[in-house]
């Protein structure tokens, strides 16, 4: 059997309560993701949801197992609807190149970082876009490609 093929939907963060529950920190917008019954990757190994609420809008569960403080809580891709077109999951956009409009190569995305208006594209090169209509033109998952219009990046 091989290794699924992970995708990240939070991490582990502060305790809440006395009963091994917890708060989802950069949680998925998407709230059966924690229901009681899911399985997730925690730290890379399966668990269950074994209690899930929310709290001041954000998701706090209890997992069948402990889990360390600021551990990866992923999902099985294979277990995720397939995108609809025009849509991506954002790690689907780590790796690709980013081009500016006239064809100048502005480097490869190393992640997408979620912020409170809006992910960011961060790139190899220290380089920080944000992921909106006026700046990023169009996404081509299947040539891993990005073409963001001109005035995001200081020319020097």
């Amino acid at each position: 059997m091989s290794v699924p093929d992970l995708l990240p939907i939070g991490r582990v963060g502060k305790p809440h309560g006395l009963d091994g529950s917890f708060v989802v920190e950069r949680a998925s917008d998407d709230p059966a993701r924690f229901v009681v019954g899911a399985v997730l990757f925690a730290a890379g190994e399966p668990a269950t949801v074994v209690a899930s609420r929310r709290a001041r809008g954000r998701p706090v569960i209890r997992l069948d197992r402990r889990v360390e403080r600021g551990a990866e809580l992923a999902v099985d891709r294979a277990a995720l609807p397939a995108p609809r077109e025009g849509e991506f999951y954002a790690v689907d956009l780590v790796g690709a190149e980013v081009v500016e409009e006239g064809g100048r190569s502005l480097g490869h995305v190393l992640s997408v970082d979620p912020y409170e208006a809006n992910d960011v594209l961060a790139l190899d090169n220290g380089v920080q876009l944000p992921m909106v209509e006026d700046c990023v033109l169009d996404v081509d998952v299947e040539c891993k490609r990005i073409r963001v219009a001109r005035g995001f990046v200081d020319e020097s």
